[in-house]
């Protein structure tokens, strides 16, 4: 498995109906992986689907529920059964609720955190146990800046679900390196996708451009190519890290 060219790699990429999700299987697919385009929203699923691949041969489309671990299960099952194994998971899925810290309701943070995070942390079990057992694998976890510099444009509830991604991702680097696995993570600072266009207003896009070093906000094409990186075979030695994407607007 080990030894798999990239044209015979498979990746299941999750939240994959828009945004960076989309980004991500699109350059996936144009390295030559063979893609399950994963998204609780089956109509997104299939809209990108198509695109990459009308015929189906390439790409496909699976409805995932990431809150629940027998949909993780048998999306892994259904990649397997159409292509034979999987060699890479990318945990894109995620809820953004743009609301202050003090009017989060108890339901609404539990809404945000099981879909952010337990979303990957199911995602990680399921397919770190089937890559573990093949000993061979890429996890590839959707952070964000707002998980490290406590950012809340997005939600406290989000930026509290990405900062326990981060961590999430160096306990199953840990686990499942000696098994050949590796697990990274990318936090990604403001990207041009319709989540951030949604969450603030051009005023304070602009306000925002004008802090980042790059004076602009990043294209989610880039977040895809290093998704292609990590995912590869000769990215063997990273592991448990997580690469920032932000146009220095944070330096650690």
């Amino acid at each position: 498995m080990s030894g798999a060219t990239e044209q015979s790699r498979i990746a299941v990429v999750t939240g994959a109906g828009n945004g960076l999700g989309e980004a991500i299987a699109k350059a996936l697919h144009g390295g030559g992986y063979r893609v399950m385009v994963a998204d609780i929203d089956e109509t997104a699923a299939q809209r990108v689907t198509t695109a990459l691949d009308a015929s189906g041969a390439s790409a496909i489309a699976q409805r995932l529920d990431v809150r629940e671990k027998a949909q993780f299960a048998a999306t892994l099952d259904a990649a397997v059964q159409r292509w034979g194994t999987v060699h890479a998971l990318v945990n894109n899925a995620a809820v953004t609720v743009a609301r202050p810290v003090m009017e989060i309701s108890p339901d609404e943070f539990d809404a945000v955190i099981a879909v952010n995070l337990r979303g990957t942390f199911l995602g990680c079990q399921v397919f770190g146990a089937y890559f573990r057992d093949r000993g061979h694998g890429r996890i590839i976890n959707m952070a964000s800046l707002a998980g490290q510099n406590g950012g809340t444009a997005t939600g406290a509830h989000y930026a509290a679900s990405k900062g326990g991604i981060v961590t999430l991702t160096k306990v199953f680097a840990r686990d499942l390196g000696p098994s050949g696995v590796t697990v990274n993570a990318i936090a990604p600072g403001p990207m041009d996708t319709p989540m951030v266009h949604r969450t603030l207003t051009p005023e304070r896009l602009a306000a925002l451009k004008a802090t980042i070093p790059v004076g602009e906000i990043g294209d989610p094409a880039f977040i895809g190519q290093l998704v292609l990186q990590l995912a590869s075979p000769a990215a063997a030695f990273a592991n448990g890290a997580t690469w920032d994407v932000n146009g220095g607007l944070y330096l650690r």
